[in-house]
């Protein structure tokens, strides 16, 4: 039987530990502290980001991490990107040698604008290198542990490593595709957060459903344009990581991401939002880390600097609309090499 390890008790580690479990698979959750593992146990589901849900007997929740990897052929990390880093250290040491390390973390990280790949791939020893993979789509955990049907893509450019991981964890209703283009599928499951905070402002305002599906389609262009400057392909912003994971998360009312741009349009602040929040909104850090890492790509990115503006300037949202929809027409695809 094949052994997975999951590295974070969040909602979508949870998740992904549940499916897996739910295939036949031997897994075990990794908690940060023993008395968090042992309340996981107790309470058999995670009260926390999944009430309701059992954790089902297949998922042995555990707190010592070389009884979460040491034998484990597929490592899942499903933790916040800011602790990526740190999360990636702590269990760098009780990997097994052979496994396959797939991220399942939307985000850039803070300050760097690295994608969680390539924190990874610092932290990790070098011979892990060649196995990372990372997974990315419209997944929305909530309807997954459900048992909704859903797809994704586990990315890597190491063929050999996505199948692998492909293999373990896919099923009639979480279908997983494989892409080569590991930069690609990261950058549009991180900055796809950006866009959907702003979604949620155009919901929150009353602003229609002609402006939103204007603002996405904008959107997906400044994604498409910071992809290929960094190396990525333009088909995969047509997939599942790209225009897949962007109507899902702006769209659903179970987007943390379209929820925060809601609050925001309501009049609250972004310190109000996160304080009342339970889970993490990724498109917040994935912002500033966006605005750093287009700067260093000499990418513009309007979308992004005016949420930048909203979010960390206090700008106002009217003025920022007001600096989208008075900007100087352009060509639809500047930079992307479309007519």
């Amino acid at each position: 039987m094949a052994k997975i390890g999951v590295a974070g008790t969040t909602s979508w580690g949870t998740t992904l530990a549940i499916i897996a479990a739910r295939r036949g698979l031997d897994v075990r959750l990794w908690a940060r502290t023993g008395q968090e593992a042992e309340q996981l146990r107790s309470d058999a589901e995670n009260r926390r980001f999944l009430p309701g849900v059992q954790i089902p007997p297949g998922v042995e929740v555990v707190a010592p991490a070389d009884e979460a990897f040491s034998d484990a052929e597929l490592v899942i990390i499903a933790v916040p990107s800011r602790t990526m880093r740190t999360n990636a250290r702590a269990i760098r040491d009780s990997i097994h040698g052979d496994a396959v390390i797939v991220s399942a973390t939307k985000g850039l990280e803070l300050g760097s604008g690295k994608r969680m790949s390539e924190v990874l791939a610092e932290e990790l020893p070098s011979h892990y290198q060649k196995r990372i993979c990372s997974l990315s789509g419209p997944n929305l955990a909530p309807e997954i542990v459900m048992g909704k049907p859903s797809m994704t893509v586990v990315a890597s450019a190491n063929a050999g490593a996505a199948g692998h991981a492909q293999s373990l964890i896919t099923s009639s209703l979480f279908r997983v595709y494989t892409n080569s283009d590991i930069i690609g599928v990261e950058l549009g499951g991180a900055l796809k957060n950006i866009i959907a905070v702003g979604a949620g402002v155009c919901d929150g305002l009353v602003l229609g459903e002609n402006a939103k599906a204007a603002f996405m389609t904008r959107g997906l262009a400044e994604i498409a344009r910071l992809g290929l400057a960094a190396g990525a392909e333009l088909t995969t912003f047509a997939g599942l990581a790209g225009v897949g994971d962007l109507i899902a998360t702006c769209s659903s009312k179970l987007s943390r991401n379209h929820h925060l741009g809601e609050e925001l349009a309501g009049g609250k602040s972004l310190e109000e939002i996160r304080a009342a929040m339970i889970h993490v909104a990724e498109g917040v850090d994935t912002t500033a880390a966006a605005v750093v890492l287009a700067e260093r790509l000499n990418v513009e990115m309007p979308i992004a600097r005016a949420t930048y503006d909203v979010l960390f300037n206090g700008v106002t949202i009217d003025t920022a609309v007001s600096g989208l929809l008075g900007r100087d027409p352009v060509p639809e695809w500047p930079g992307i090499g479309l007519a």
